[in-house]
């Protein structure tokens, strides 16, 4: 059996995560050195209230999170980056292997034969030539160059082909998760599938049809072990009829030829159905509690609202039960992303003729969700921080929300930190010096600190490589959970997808990005399927994604009516934003 994709990095040991609260849950490492804070803007656009609960609907198979696998254009987060930074006690001592390291796609498979005189890069009459650089051997086989066995450049058909299985040949795992993943920055994925299947059938004819259905029952069970692991890894490519139509035609195939194979391909689109089934409630169920968010009551922004509004401590006062639950929507949203939608963002910026409208139909549906819920933590933190009365009663929620801040950072939960922080640093909350000076900063500078974004966020990097650290040794299903600060994984990838040309001067692709790409959103596969262990408290789900939020209009003016205006600006920004929410509640 192939090995599977070794994407993930292996790193040496560092020091773990410690606890010792009532949880059992571990105490922070933090420093006491302190660092300035970060600028207090700038978070995504939009807001994401919600009106029901959308994780009653059925969650998808586990196996479908890419049992294959071992291990974009988007806005995102802008702080200044004066911050010093010291040394984390989470630094490996090791850094994650290349790729092109593991990379198992051997240039010896480039000498296969081909039957009857089909034309492909991988046959014994490949004109072979090779270049020694150092203690580097870089090697052509026909269209195929490699470097230290590891391939690094070829022809769009010259990858297509090597993707075909054959009676004595299957493409090495790795090498199929990263073509289908990148592929779809050249071709249409139908395109890509039909090329394919057509080729498996085409080298297995011989003009004798006896013979043929010989061959073709041999090669079958490959075949079928390819389209499953499309399937199960990139299920949301067969939301397209004409992929579900193409393999609708390769089962009926399959059944003249071989029945177990047929059965095998009738139990993989049966999965298939039920996994895009389970996506398709959750989309409906994302797309309702966004209709019903935009119908929220504009009266919230009123003072007098804020006395009949629950608000966050008498839902759940315990900060680590709060961070357990922040953890199931986070896993929860990243289960459903799909590992192509980071390719597909950039697939919509580059004009691939006649393909381009499927890209424009495919949305990053999903993924946008995500980056939804982000913005819609930090608002409800912002909100519920401004909407009190009271001072003491506002200093006792930021303080609430720093404890939920540490705890999710000793689960492993960046995503939910990140967020917490921007929506603490949001300009309406950190104007309000009088609260500010009744709370006990000293936790919140160090949370910041982590967090840092100067030198490229190299604290929380560090910090990550070590939650992952743990994870890869980790004796309970708590100690795998790894959640990034998604905004910035985001950003990492497309910066690598825009650093590095996909195509060569002499038009070869480059394989080299591809597997970097792979290496980055495997990763992300493996932290995507943990599950979570805590236990789900309704109550504070349903109250963290349907409670109404403020807009950042209405956070400035509540705001405003906590800490009233300092000086001439802003008592000119409180009479400008009274006014113009008092033409929009006319107009509704």
């Amino acid at each position: 059996m192939p090995p599977t994709t070794p994407y993930a990095g292996k790193f040496s040991s560092c020091s773990v995560y410690n606890n010792n609260n009532h949880h059992q849950q571990p105490q922070s490492p933090y420093h006491s050195n302190t660092a300035p804070k970060p600028s207090r803007e700038h978070i995504h656009n939009g807001v994401y209230p919600a009106a029901e609960n959308p994780y009653d609907v059925p969650q998808p198979h586990h196996s479908y999170r890419s049992s294959s696998l071992s291990s974009m254009t988007s806005k995102e987060h802008h702080y200044s980056s004066s911050c010093v930074v010291s040394e984390n006690p989470y630094s490996p001592q090791h850094q994650p292997h290349s790729p092109r390291q593991h990379s198992t796609s051997c240039p010896g498979r480039a000498h296969r034969h081909s039957s009857h005189g089909e034309h492909s890069c991988r046959n014994n009459s490949a004109s072979v030539k090779s270049r020694l650089y150092g203690q580097g051997i870089t090697a052509s086989y026909g269209e195929m160059c490699y470097h230290d066995n590891s391939l690094v450049s070829a022809s769009l058909e010259a990858l297509i082909q090597h993707l075909v299985p054959t009676v004595d040949y299957y493409p090495d795992r790795s090498y199929v998760f990263t073509f289908l993943l990148s592929s779809r920055l050249f071709l249409h994925p139908y395109e890509l599938m039909t090329r394919v299947c057509h080729l498996c059938v085409e080298q297995q004819r011989s003009g004798d049809v006896l013979l043929d259905k010989i061959r073709f029952r041999e090669v079958a069970p490959k075949l079928v072990q390819l389209l499953t692991e499309w399937t199960e890894t990139f299920p949301y490519d067969f939301r397209d009829e004409r992929m579900m139509r193409c393999l609708k035609d390769m089962t009926q195939h399959v059944a003249r030829g071989d029945e177990y194979s047929w059965r095998a391909m009738q139990q993989m689109t049966q999965r298939l159905i039920k996994r895009l089934s389970a996506l398709g409630q959750y989309e409906e169920a994302v797309a309702a509690l966004n209709a019903v968010a935009e119908e929220r009551p504009t009266s919230l922004k009123n003072k007098q609202a804020a006395v009949q509004r629950s608000d966050i401590l008498s839902v759940c006062d315990d900060a680590f039960i709060l961070a357990q639950q922040l953890t199931h929507i986070e896993l929860d949203r990243l289960s459903f992303i799909g590992p192509e939608e980071f390719i597909q963002t950039f697939a919509l910026k580059d004009p691939m003729e006649n393909h381009k409208g499927f890209f424009r139909k495919r949305k990053t549906s999903n993924l946008e969700a995500y980056i939804s819920w982000f913005n819609r933590l930090s608002f409800l933190v912002a909100t519920e921080i401004c909407m009190p009365a009271k001072k003491k009663q506002r200093a006792r929620i930021i303080e609430f929300f720093i404890d939920v801040a540490q705890e999710c950072f000793n689960i492993g939960n960046f995503n939910s930190l990140m967020a917490i922080i921007t929506g603490m640093n949001m300009n309406p909350v950190s104007r309000l010096k009088k609260t500010w000076s009744k709370v006990n900063t000293d936790k919140f500078e160090i949370l910041e600190h982590q967090m840092d974004p100067s030198s490229n966020f190299s604290n929380y990097r560090t910090a990550l490589r070590g939650a992952t650290q743990r994870s890869e040794t980790a004796h309970s299903s708590q100690e795998k959970i790894v959640i990034p600060f998604f905004s910035l994984l985001i950003k990492d990838i497309y910066f690598l997808n825009e650093g590095c040309a996909s195509r060569l001067p002499n038009g070869h692709i480059n394989f080299e990005k591809l597997w970097e790409l792979a290496k980055q959103v495997s990763e992300f596969l493996v932290w995507r399927q943990v599950i979570c262990p805590f236990d789900r408290d309704r109550r504070v789900l349903q109250y963290l994604v349907t409670t109404p939020v403020l807009t950042e209009d209405e956070l400035h003016l509540a705001s405003f009516e906590s800490e009233g205006p300092e000086n001439n600006m802003e008592k000119d920004s409180r009479r400008s934003l009274r006014s113009s929410l008092l033409h929009r509640e006319n107009r509704s």
